[in-house]
């Protein structure tokens, strides 16, 4: 499975071998990790990641119902870390993020394992 930093850096459009910011998304991701915990998902302990040996199998554990994490992760990371200058392009993504949490929710009410 794909790297939760590496995917994250590529969806932010910074190439893999670009290491200057790591400390700064890796930060980011962990503050939507901590999200997706109170959420339910993830492992019951929490998960963070530290590098980009930590790959979206581990936080998932292989479960695929609740793939949207990632794009949720994405996102999160995305408006602290590159903000739009429009106030309507945050908008937009702000709406994307309040729809994914929803959605994470009842999945994870659902029954979708935890960890």
């Amino acid at each position: 499975m794909d790297s939760i930093l590496t995917s994250i850096k590529k969806l932010l459009g910074i190439e893999e071998e670009y290491t200057h910011f790591d400390t700064d998304i890796i930060i980011y991701i962990n503050s939507a990790l901590m999200y997706l915990n109170q959420l339910g998902v993830g492992p019951e302990t929490g998960f963070y990641i530290t590098s980009d040996s930590e790959t979206w199998d581990n936080y998932l554990s292989g479960e695929t119902t609740i793939e949207s994490v990632k794009s949720f992760v994405y996102l999160r990371t995305r408006l602290i870390f590159d903000p739009p200058s429009s106030s309507s392009v945050i908008d937009a993504i702000e709406r994307q993020i309040k729809e994914a949490e929803w959605r994470i929710l009842v999945q994870a009410e659902r029954g979708a394992p935890v960890e």
